[in-house]
């Protein structure tokens, strides 16, 4: 994905969070820590939210909390649409489906032209108020009411107590991002009702293609756009994309490889290499390695 150069914890893959989730950690009911154990994403899900809320975030609490702290850097892949952005003025939107915020650390982005699909880890509110609240104040009472699964913070509370809504007091606040058996945000749905059928170019990056509806997108664009794969591996053909190279008058191309070494190559091509090298100070070291 187009966050893996960033050093951000994954959640799916084999040594991520749901791999190697410990039920026994947690602050849970017996009957709770058995539906971890048999489904480990029963941890982020309403079902469990909405009656004990802790689980997800003793899980959460170092991405709560590295996140405000800017512990992981926006990628070379990031930073390209913000680059287009500045010379083009042609982005209409940028549709992540993952939660690390990072698009936020931009400096040519409005807020406006990012739709985090799955929420954001970045955004605070109260799940069943909505009522927001700053990362900042929210990380606060992280620190001193939510203890360390994961034994990094010495400082952290031993046991953890519920944070309330300052609107609604109930225990539920939370950042945005989307439990399981929850809706999306209704500005997905809005905006890609209305950028779909207008879309020139659509650009997928580091996705396998496979979570609904954010793969309907695909089909969603107009069938005058050109869409161009961005990934290690073919992804999308069940949903209509054309990776053959094989018809010449295909609106459909696969630049397979990593995110930051693709967008990289494009934006030689295009001659914003010196845009993206002013940024190098900006860039995790992985992606500020590729520049050297």
């Amino acid at each position: 994905g187009i966050s893996v150069p960033s050093g951000i914890p994954d959640f799916r893959s084999p040594g991520g969070m749901y791999d190697t989730l410990r039920p026994d950690l947690i602050s849970a009911t017996p009957q709770e820590r058995r539906l971890m154990e048999i489904d480990p994403t029963y941890v982020v899900s309403w079902d469990i939210f909405k009656t004990n809320p802790l689980p997800y975030l003793e899980v959460r609490r170092p991405f709560i909390l590295g996140t405000q702290q800017q512990r992981w850097k926006a990628t070379l892949g990031h930073w390209f649409f913000d680059v287009l952005q500045s010379k083009t003025d042609k982005l209409t939107r940028i549709y992540t489906q993952n939660i690390d915020g990072l698009f936020y650390q931009l400096d040519n982005l409005p807020r406006e032209k990012i739709v985090d699909v799955h929420g954001s880890i970045a955004n605070v509110a109260c799940e069943v108020c909505h009522h927001p609240i700053s990362l900042e104040d929210f990380c606060k009472k992280v620190q001193t009411n939510i203890k360390d699964i994961y034994k990094i913070d010495r400082e952290a509370p031993n046991e953890s107590k519920h944070i309330l809504c300052e609107s609604c007091q109930r225990p539920t606040l939370k950042p945005t991002t989307v439990l399981f058996g929850r809706n999306l945000p209704e500005v997905f749905w809005q905006y890609s009702e209305k950028d779909m059928p207008e879309t020139d170019l659509l650009i997928i990056a580091g996705t396998s293609l496979v979570v609904s509806p954010a793969n309907s997108l695909v089909c969603r664009a107009s069938k005058h756009s050109a869409r161009v794969l961005v990934n290690r591996e073919p992804a999308g053909e069940e949903l209509g994309l054309d990776l053959s190279a094989k018809d010449p008058n295909s609106r459909d191309l696969f630049l397979q490889g990593d995110c930051d070494s693709i967008f990289l190559e494009l934006a030689q091509e295009l001659g914003w290499l010196d845009s993206l090298m002013a940024l190098k100070d900006k860039l995790p070291q992985g992606s500020a390695s590729l520049l050297n």
